[in-house]
């Protein structure tokens, strides 16, 4: 049953590869969705696939890149959609 988790990451991870490295490990882990700056400093996350997938994700995204540094992850689950048909940068 796939799952979708948005995960708004704050804290220092804009400027620091926080999204390439997202992509290499959601696609590592075989997951569908999107990693994308916002205006306000947060990293928007948004991947589907199976549960101990996404989760492996989120414990991924706590640390992130070796430069960066996560204060917080709010994360929300729905369905998914089907809608990505691989894991971007956007």
């Amino acid at each position: 049953m796939h799952k979708r988790w948005t995960m708004l990451v704050s804290g220092k991870v804009q400027g620091v590869y926080y999204r390439a490295s997202t992509e290499d490990v959601a696609r590592r882990l075989r997951l569908t969705g999107y990693a994308r700056n916002l205006p306000d400093g947060r990293v928007e996350v948004v991947a589907e696939g199976a549960h101990e997938d996404l989760q492996a994700l989120r414990d991924w995204c706590e640390e992130g890149p070796p430069a960066a540094a996560v204060d917080n992850i709010n994360a929300t689950e729905s369905p998914a959609t089907g809608e990505f048909t691989n894991f971007g940068v956007r």
